[in-house]
């Protein structure tokens, strides 16, 4: 089973204070400016994870509020020290790189930062005399300034700015950078008159930028140990400059194969020719090419047994010069991943469950396009066969939707894989905390897309939970998250259902605080609206029956929702559904169940009392629906009106006593061993029959109810009424002038 060991204290430290910052490290200057209080004396390690988590939080926890002035709180070093940050998407804006300028970063990762501009270039000047790396991957503009343009008034109003590209800005002083990601740099900017003041780079991505000439890497080919060239359309001429980087111990020259504008074809030469050139290579990635010609042994020269990684039994020929094997070898959505023998101690492709989770491990990051795809591939696996690396599979989709949260496609694939890889299957090799960040991913999901494939994947995901004991750790956002679904004009019929049934199981069983929480958010009337839509379309199906049901949970002994139910005209529909569907005996027990929550409460039982009503409830007594449970009802319903007493019953039809009669009839008809349809959690609405002589009837109701319930069901229901204080209640009945023999006889 995965570890349930709890976070450091490092890490509930930082949450703590980042969602309370006001109560632990700061105070508010002029109500809404963070100031950090000024005996607060912070290292790089506890600076570096307040702002790597703050990023965090933003980004995957919607109850977490930002504050615009967070970064503020690290602009002095003489206070808060920052070493190696990670900023992302549309968190960080320029004003927050330039708080936080007179910092010594050594590390600053800034990915899909879009909201960053060239005013961000000249803070970056301020690290340069530390920075060792740097990452600018799809901060696409960066490069780009605003810029007035000249004219008249009126033309300044219609187009107030204009981007313009910086074309002089070059890394000239940073002379300590080794590591640098310019990923998806927009196009305009040159690379090579960029680069060209760094003297020693080791490492350089330049992923998605398409250059005729890399000529001008050979500057490095003393200490360029990566090189990442994705995506990038490459030529003979490419070619021959890597193979003069001998020191390169990583080369990625892989591509989206999805992409048709790549010309450049794979041989069996240019592997050769890396494979004699790169002699450190230990990690190359050619994910996504079409071989040219055959790089392959022909299968009668390959050799047999079990699969090997020795470069000499490669499969893949040109591999076969290798000296020692490739710690990681990308073969994803090529056909040499399918090969026997690969010189790999990790390869990413599509042949088997290891390849997948290698490519999602590997393409996370940064290619949301190729991640989409390998977890859609882990859906397969997980929906086909038995996935045997569950926690590691879980773990990357997890981290794959939390960093990609705004991409459908990860988003749509991911949440479907989810659905598989946390079924009853694989239910005890999962740790509660794991379980619980599957639930936050899914949330996640549910808030940011309103696409149907999405809603149905994680509404169908959450099911897999034991509710609610599960969601409860996110009770209100999980219910405002249905309701929101539940009361869209359009809706999909099977995510109604679905959301229906997952709002029902999350007000069984919850205490009445929570119930009332979610009577206010509306829960009430969207019930109420959906049994009002089926009933026109005169449909009863599963969404009218759990509609109902999910009414009858929520009104349970809680006075607000009954009376929610009351006042939107919820009483009109229990008639209405009565009169068009007669002979749905669960959706009459349903509708039964809650109107005895009603009856419970003293204060709305006037509302019941018309001729109407107590004549539904009447006839209802007769009925054999769902064994004794929609007549137990009726006449539950009845004993409580009935408690209030004869100056009570203000109808001239139907008379009290004929009622009555009814009732005890009623209750004689009934198998005292009949097995229930029910769930009580507390027996104080019924003991409260049991101590009055207003109404025998209504007594001789709760005493049947009782016995019942505790010869059935012993172990369940004997502890709870003597834990409710039912024994003495019952003793003191016997003693009662007023009881009928029978209802003594019981109670013994």
């Amino acid at each position: 089973m995965a570890s349930d060991s709890p976070e450091s204290l490092m890490t509930l430290c930082t949450d703590y204070c980042l969602r309370n910052l006001e109560g632990t490290l700061c105070y508010l200057l002029d109500n809404e400016t963070l100031r950090l209080h000024p005996d607060i004396f912070l290292p790089s390690e506890i600076c570096d994870k307040l702002v790597n988590e703050y990023v965090e939080l933003v980004k995957t926890d919607s109850i977490f509020e930002p504050h615009e002035s967070f970064f503020t709180l690290f602009s002095d070093p003489r206070s808060t020290r920052l070493a190696r940050i990670h900023l992302r998407e549309q968190i960080v804006q320029d004003q927050d790189l330039e708080a936080i300028r007179k910092q010594d970063l050594v590390e600053l990762y800034l990915t899909n930062c879009e909201k960053l501009t060239a005013k961000s270039l000249q803070t970056l000047v301020s690290f340069s005399h530390t920075l060792i790396s740097l990452s600018l991957f799809g901060c696409c503009n960066i490069f780009y300034e605003e810029e007035n343009p000249g004219g008249c008034e009126d033309d300044c109003l219609v187009n107030p700015t204009r981007q313009v590209l910086v074309k002089d800005f070059t890394f000239e002083g940073f002379s300590r950078l080794r590591f640098l990601n310019l990923g998806r740099l927009i196009e305009g900017v040159n690379v090579e008159t960029l680069l060209r003041p760094l003297a020693s780079l080791a490492a350089l991505d330049l992923s998605g930028i398409q250059l005729n000439d890399v000529g001008f890497l050979t500057q490095w080919k003393d200490s360029l140990v990566s090189l990442v060239l994705y995506n990038m359309d490459l030529s003979e001429e490419h070619i021959q400059v890597i193979a003069q980087l001998r020191k390169l111990r990583h080369l990625d020259i892989s591509r989206d194969h999805l992409s048709s504008y790549y010309k450049f074809k794979l041989t069996r030469r240019v592997l050769n020719l890396f494979v004699e050139n790169l002699v450190n290579l230990t990690s190359l990635d050619i994910s996504g090419h079409t071989m040219l010609e055959n790089c392959t042994i022909p299968s009668m020269e390959e050799k047999m047994g079990q699969t090997s990684i020795e470069p000499a039994k490669s499969s893949i020929a040109p591999f076969r010069g290798l000296k020692r094997p490739l710690q990681f070898l990308g073969l994803f959505e090529t056909s040499l991943c399918r090969l026997t023998h690969i010189p790999a101690y990790k390869v990413s492709g599509d042949k088997n469950e290891e390849q997948v989770l290698n490519a999602i491990e590997a393409y996370t990051e940064h290619r949301p396009e190729i991640t989409s795809r390998a977890i859609n591939l882990l859906f397969d696996i997980a929906r086909i066969e038995r996935c045997s690396q569950l926690l590691r599979a879980l773990q990357l989709v997890i981290t794959a939707l939390k960093c990609h949260k705004d991409d459908k496609n990860i988003q749509v694939t991911g949440s479907a894989a989810l659905f598989y890889l946390t079924n009853s299957e694989y239910r005890m090799e999962q740790s509660v905390k794991l379980r619980r960040q599957v639930i936050q991913v899914v949330l996640n999901g549910m808030e940011s897309y309103q696409e149907v494939t999405v809603q149905r994947n994680c509404c169908l995901t959450l099911c897999n939970f034991s509710i609610p004991e599960e969601l409860e750790f996110q009770y209100r956002r999980v219910n405002e998250l249905l309701l929101n679904i539940l009361n869209q004009s359009r809706q999909d019929e099977s995510i109604q259902r679905i959301a229906v049934h997952l709002c029902n199981a999350l007000v069984c069983q919850v205490d009445n605080d929570h119930k009332e929480a979610v009577g206010k958010m509306g829960f009430v009337m969207t019930m109420l609206k959906l049994i009002q839509k089926k009933l026109a379309d005169k449909t009863c199906d599963q969404v009218m029956e759990f509609s109902w049901s999910a009414l009858w949970n929520i009104t349970d002994e809680t006075p607000d929702n009954c009376e929610m139910f009351l006042n939107y005209s919820g009483m009109k529909l229990f008639l209405e559904c009565l009169k068009e569907f007669p002979e749905k005996q669960e959706l009459h027990r349903n509708m039964l169940g809650l109107l005895g929550n009603v009856a419970e409460v003293k204060e709305l039982r006037p509302q019941l009392m018309t001729s109407q009503f107590i004549s539904v409830f009447s006839n209802l007594l007769e009925s054999k629906a769902d064994g004794i449970e929609v007549s137990y009802n009726a006449c539950g319903v009845l004993s409580h009106i009935m408690f209030d007493g004869p100056e009570a019953w203000g109808i001239c039809e139907p008379h009290r006593e004929e009622v009555v009669k009814r009732m005890w009839a009623a209750i004689q008809s009934w198998d005292i061993n009949s097995r229930r349809n029910i769930n009580y959690r507390s027996f104080e609405p019924i003991l409260r029959l049991l101590p009055q002589g207003i109404s025998p009837v209504s007594q001789h109701w709760a005493t049947w109810a009782l016995y019942n319930l505790v010869s059935v069901y012993p172990d369940k229901y004997c502890p709870l009424l003597i834990k409710e204080g039912g024994i003495p209640l019952l003793k003191d009945m016997i003693k009662m002038a007023s009881a009928r023999q029978e209802t003594k006889e019981m109670a013994r």
